[in-house]
């Protein structure tokens, strides 16, 4: 009697895990490969089509099949197999919440990283355009727009309407974008004056209780605010704080242009200084999710055998992360002065899929009369995506239904915890308090 066919799995109850990303192999910079496995992927997706509601990428995936001669992928031109890739802003929220397919399901599906592959390989045969590139230089573009009279300079033209059509031309940034500020008092020139707090760390496993801030290119330059509010924060509850002595760019928005090379040099300029900080003793927190992202999942999957990397992705911390886990061991003041009221909060995608869980949301309903509203959809900024005019208004597309969420219910505040999704949504909203950051409503419940 023959044995019955084993058939796929439709979908895995497992929670994902993450392969090492090849990078620097040979099969993974050969196009015909890849064209292979997006042939693949693209197929699994056009059968399944969970994840149409997320971003551009799958319904011009799904658009392309439909409109082809056999309404499957094999009638899909490959030369159109890019169109799909340019959607893909690396958000990783199809492969964290959607996706039924990933690893360890046997068809091992990795959309994020398929597209980072595309991206890397489409970036070494073209780079993309020199506007585009500039936008992903944050370091350099905020080390020149912070100098004190070309901050005020740069902030002047961004308001003014007919310079924003130049520098839509120049640049492609679209005339309507939201555009951060730009600050000459920036949080490294705050931090020279600061007075470290001569509290003794009390350490509280996981948690060693002194930190080292990676101050990160927004915080430092557009939103020096927050990287001092959290350091108010950290020093009210007896936790030292310093600044990581020297830093570049994450990596992120070269990540995001499949420009791994860049994103490779960033990393030997920032791990080992974040390596000894490790060794010295210090946890590490950045404001920005992004870049605890970088240094908790994409640093680490790109040199799975750095052993300095490793350490550093195990004392990489977000702010409320960190907060939770200090609460938990009893050392986290609770002493609120001030309550919050309706928060209305948005959820980061690079904060969702880091597996924390809702640690803002967590800690800030230990302040009394306070009742947090989450909202867990893409505010569609994603780095330069909300900025670019190729893509400004799919962003303001994908932002819709985020805004009707936060709409649908009457809030005193809206924070965001990722500054850039925050200042996009905030641009929509008829806001009572400047206040967009969660770190900032902490602050003020503490009334310092």
């Amino acid at each position: 009697m023959s044995q019955p066919t084993e058939f796929a799995r439709e979908g895995s109850l497992e929670a994902p895990t993450r392969h090492p990303l090849d990078w620097q192999s040979e099969d993974f910079w050969s196009e015909e490969s890849l064209n292979k496995e997006l042939e693949r992927v693209y197929d699994i997706c056009h059968g399944c089509r969970r994840c149409v509601s997320l971003c551009e990428s799958f319904p011009t995936l799904f658009d392309l099949v439909d409109e082809s001669p056999t309404m499957e992928v094999d009638g899909v031109a490959k030369s159109d197999y890019r169109k799909v890739v340019d959607q893909c802003f690396l958000c990783d929220l199809c492969y964290q919440t959607k996706c039924p397919y990933v690893p360890p399901h046997e068809w091992n599906v990795d959309f994020p990283h398929l597209m980072l592959r595309a991206k890397a390989i489409y970036f070494k045969q073209k780079k993309p355009p020199l506007k585009h590139r500039i936008l992903a230089s944050t370091t350099a573009v905020g080390k020149l727009a912070s100098i004190p009279v070309v901050a005020e300079t740069v902030n002047a033209a961004n308001r003014a309407p007919a310079l924003r059509k130049a520098l839509e031309k120049v640049l492609g940034v679209h005339h309507q974008a939201q555009v951060p500020q730009y600050h000459a008092d920036t949080f490294r020139r705050r931090m020279r004056k600061h007075e470290p707090a001569q509290s003794a760390p009390r350490e509280a496993a996981p948690t060693r209780g002194k930190v080292a801030l990676f101050a990160t290119c927004y915080c430092n330059v557009n939103a020096p605010d927050i990287a001092s509010d959290l350091v108010k924060v950290l020093e009210h509850n007896g936790i030292p704080v310093i600044l990581a002595e020297k830093e570049t760019c994450c990596g992120m928005p070269r990540f995001e242009h499949g420009n791994l090379d860049a994103v490779n040099k960033a990393k030997d300029i920032n791990i080992p200084q974040l390596a000894r900080l490790v060794d010295e003793g210090y946890d590490i927190i950045a404001t920005v999710p992004s870049c605890v992202l970088m240094f908790k999942q994409e640093l680490p999957l790109m040199h799975p055998n750095d052993e300095a990397v490793q350490k550093v992705k195990a004392h990489f911390y977000d702010p409320f992360e960190y907060l939770a886990l200090r609460h938990k061991a009893g050392l986290l003041d609770t002493s609120f002065r001030q309550s919050l009221g309706q928060v209305a909060w948005h959820v980061p995608c690079h904060q969702r899929v880091q597996n924390i869980g809702a640690k803002t949301q967590e800690v800030l309903k230990l302040v009394p009369d306070t009742e947090i509203t989450p909202i867990e959809r893409c505010s569609g900024h994603d780095g330069t995506y909300g900025v670019k005019t190729e893509t400004y208004e799919l962003s303001r597309k994908i932002a819709r239904g985020t805004l009707s969420r936060i709409k649908r219910n009457p809030f005193d505040h809206f924070v965001s915890d990722c500054p850039m999704a925050a200042a996009h949504l905030a641009s929509e909203l008829d806001l009572k308090h400047p206040q967009t950051n969660p770190i900032s409503l902490l602050r003020m419940a503490y009334g310092i």
